[in-house]
């Protein structure tokens, strides 16, 4: 009797936590649609809220605007932040203590294309309270003409903090690929006796090792250009400042600075619409290059490659990369023709989409389609992967396109 009562003490109290797991389980689940829905009658959870809930749910409530209730006794259905700084102030702040750092920047960004933020982001108080990334800076450099000098300090503050940001986190390793693909594309495989990479060469040659001599029989000598300390590569960004491309806009003018940095490579940036700008004597400071641009505008792609081959002296040693969606308000052959002379004369070419970390973006696609039969496969590339994609390009080897 005792071992049976035993037994069935014990799968009764494992069914009761089942049934209580199960019970927290749709009470959470209920509690999630309960935010997501906006709590009205035909929502359909039937769960009220409590504690902090009441709060999430209220910035929620101000951001997502008709249709939700900003708390559960709230008479109207219409909600927003109203127009005064104190008031998003205040809600910028509830947002950072409820959700995280990405869903911040998310619901910032809703805010702007929903509630017509942008004027209130011109205020050094505005600023300093919200949560600065990619996005956040596109906005801003948007607004930069129109911006008064008493937020400009802020703003910049406000860039530099992301860019800061952006090169920890890809300029070593940026470095690092580029300085191994200069080194490999500059390798020669009969160098003079003093260009000679003797350790290189002796390990390439080990399956010659005469152990009767004691001696390695070189076979194939491995060794660099006599120029290998003076400029290998030149590299030309040339970047659409459309609207569209805020993010490519800012990643191009970091990678700008990290290529520069490099003694080994001569770079060159110039950002266009239907104008065209050279940044390069302000490429140094990625900061100064984004204040330099001007979001916004047609886009003259043409134009642009002419002025960047008319800056090309070293074709066969030159990388030109144009990031655009390809949108193109100027000529369109004369486009795909200068294109063409640039890769015959030796110069590799390569077209992104985008530069970002967004996914493949809205582009013409016949441009596309017509640089690809060019042998200049045009792709989106995030971040990471493009210094992968330029170490390919100095060394001549096939791109690597993402697939999809």
């Amino acid at each position: 009797m005792t071992a049976t009562g035993t037994a069935v003490t014990d799968r009764s109290g494992h069914a009761g936590d089942s049934r209580e797991a199960a019970d927290r389980a749709a009470d959470e689940r209920l509690r999630r649609w309960r935010l997501v829905l906006g709590g009205e009658d035909a929502d359909g959870t039937g769960r009220a809220l409590a504690g902090s809930d009441v709060a999430m749910d209220g910035a929620l409530s101000a951001l997502y605007g008709s249709g939700r209730r900003r708390g559960r006794n709230a008479a109207d259905r219409s909600a927003g932040l109203g127009a005064s700084a104190p008031s998003v102030a205040r809600w910028l702040g509830d947002i950072r203590t409820y959700f995280p750092s990405s869903v911040v920047q998310v619901m910032q960004r809703d805010a702007i294309d929903r509630l017509g933020l942008s004027a209130l982001l011109m205020e050094p108080e505005m600023l300093e309270a919200v949560e600065a990334d990619v996005h956040l800076v596109g906005t801003l450099l948007s607004l930069n003409k129109a911006m008064p000098e008493t937020t400009k300090e802020t703003a910049r503050a406000v860039v530099r903090k992301v860019v800061q940001d952006i090169e920890k986190r890809l300029a070593t390793r940026a470095r690092a690929t580029l300085s191994g693909a200069l080194d490999r594309s500059a390798r020669i495989s009969r160098p003079r006796h003093r260009d000679i990479d003797w350790d290189r060469t002796i390990r390439a040659n080990l399956k010659n090792y005469l152990p009767e001599h004691g001696t390695v029989v070189p076979e194939r000598l491995i060794g660099y250009g006599r120029a290998s300390q003076s400029v290998k590569k030149e590299i030309v960004l040339c970047v659409d400042q459309s609207g569209s491309m805020a993010a490519s806009v800012v990643y191009a003018s970091v990678f700008g600075a990290v290529l520069a940095s490099m003694r080994s490579i001569s770079t060159r940036l110039v950002v266009f619409d239907t104008a065209v700008v050279d940044l390069t004597d302000q490429i140094d400071d990625p900061v100064d290059v984004l204040f330099g641009t001007q979001l916004g505008g047609g886009t003259d792609i043409n134009r642009a490659l002419a002025y960047c081959q008319s800056r090309i002296t070293r074709p066969a040693d030159t990388v030109v990369v144009l990031i655009s969606d390809l949108y193109e308000g100027g000529i369109r052959d004369e486009m795909l023709k200068r294109v063409a002379a640039m890769k015959a004369s030796g110069t590799q070419f390569v077209a992104l989409l985008a530069l970002s970390d967004e996914g493949t973006p809205s582009y013409d696609r016949e441009h596309a389609a017509a640089l690809a039969a060019l042998g200049a496969p045009a792709f989106a590339c995030t971040p990471d992967l493009f210094p992968e994609v330029m170490a390919a390009a100095i060394e001549k080897r096939p791109l690597p396109v993402p697939e999809g």
